[in-house]
């Protein structure tokens, strides 16, 4: 993630200053992405490196979901700015600007190397969670940016037809905006603490008492996630009298884990035999 960050940092101001002179909007449109991408990639830097400092009193359950936030940061800057680019292009076919298609080229060549190197740096980490993801989508925009922005300069030097430059940069933000809305839907589910994915309560509640023996039913179940890789579930269990509370708890975890692939379970047990338990132990 430095690397990347790095790469993309010390590119984003020659393309800039490219795109300024040479009046493309594709390559002004792949700067900008290039600058929210070295914010970003320097924020997931930061997520993760954040995210391995072990829980404290004040934070019981670590900093996992640092990595969470940051990947909604990246996705709603990644939707700003294609809104940004959708507003300039509509106001370039009103009002078109002569774009210089050489200086665009060679820049947008060498940014597409950058791009690609990038890619592939981020690709081949073992990370995949909603944090790369987001800084891979980042990447990605930019990548097809750099493409778009070579197509016009090569149509723009050869026939001259200056609404290539800024209908391509509409594509781009089409082809991302899909994928941007994933990570900033799916990184704000985790932090408004919705189910994870593939976890249905109601399930669960029907589930438990068919598969434990001893539990009459299950309610109160609640289910989110501290980050994709920590979902965690919380219920309380009505157990039959006479069964082993200790042993019906491990076989409601196991099945939740087995099931459900919840390694994390809190189990509230209820049932007259559990006061009677109480009552022994104090005595």
């Amino acid at each position: 993630m430095a690397i990347a960050a790095a790469l993309t940092g010390s590119f984003m101001l020659a393309e800039a200053i490219g795109g300024f002179l040479s009046g493309s909007l594709a390559l002004l449109a792949d700067a900008g992405h290039m600058l929210t991408d070295f914010a970003s990639l320097s924020l997931a830097w930061f997520a993760f490196r954040i995210a391995r400092r072990p829980a404290d009193w004040k934070r019981t359950y670590g900093f996992d979901r640092f990595q969470v936030l940051i990947a909604f940061v990246n996705g709603i800057a990644l939707l700003a700015i294609c809104v940004w680019i959708i507003v300039e292009a509509v106001r370039r076919f009103n009002a078109p600007v002569e774009v210089m298609g050489t200086p665009m080229l060679v820049i947008a060549v060498l940014g597409l190397i950058i791009n690609i190197a990038v890619f592939f740096v981020l690709h081949s980490s073992e990370e995949q969670n909603l944090n790369m993801r987001g800084a891979i989508l980042h990447v990605l925009g930019d990548l097809l940016g750099s493409v778009a922005a070579i197509i016009a300069a090569l149509v723009i030097l050869t026939t001259g037809w200056m609404p290539i430059d800024p209908i391509l940069s509409l594509l781009v933000c089409l082809l991302i905006l899909r994928s941007a809305w994933y990570v900033t839907s799916q990184s704000g589910h985790i932090l408004l603490e919705g189910a994870p994915a593939g976890v249905d309560v109601r399930e669960i509640e029907r589930d438990l008492p068919q598969s434990v023996e001893g539990v009459l039913n299950v309610h109160h179940v609640h289910a989110w996630a501290i980050s994709e890789e920590r979902p965690m579930v919380t219920l309380h269990a009505r157990l039959a009298d006479g069964v082993a509370t200790d042993i019906t708890v491990r076989a409601i975890k196991a099945r939740i884990a087995e099931r459900f692939d919840i390694d994390h379970a809190t189990i509230e047990v209820e049932g007259l035999h559990c006061a009677d338990e109480a009552m022994k132990r104090a005595s």
